[in-house]
């Protein structure tokens, strides 16, 4: 008799903590897995020798802030005609 309560209890306990995990889970993606969405409203097409710091720069934004608006933007592989945007919030 003993062996099968212990049965029930570690049977009872794993699936209590698997119900914990799977609320914890669930919860997380409820209510903290709203990201910023960025929205551009201005965009321009990259240069012959841009760089992500020199269009910045031109626009007078800070790295972080073009960093928000272009979430996609692979800074090592621009290419000449490239959009990319220069202004827009981060919502």
């Amino acid at each position: 008799m003993a062996k099968v309560n212990k049965a029930v209890t570690a049977f009872n306990l794993v699936l209590m903590l698997s119900l914990l995990i799977f609320i914890s889970m669930a919860e997380s993606r409820i209510l903290g897995a709203k990201k910023a969405t960025p929205e551009c409203d201005t965009v321009v097409g990259v240069e012959s020798g841009d760089t992500c710091f020199d269009i910045a720069q031109k626009f007078q934004l800070t790295t972080d802030f073009f960093d928000s608006i272009n979430p996609n933007l692979n800074c090592d592989a621009l290419f000449v005609g490239q959009w990319v945007c220069v202004d827009g919030t981060v919502n």
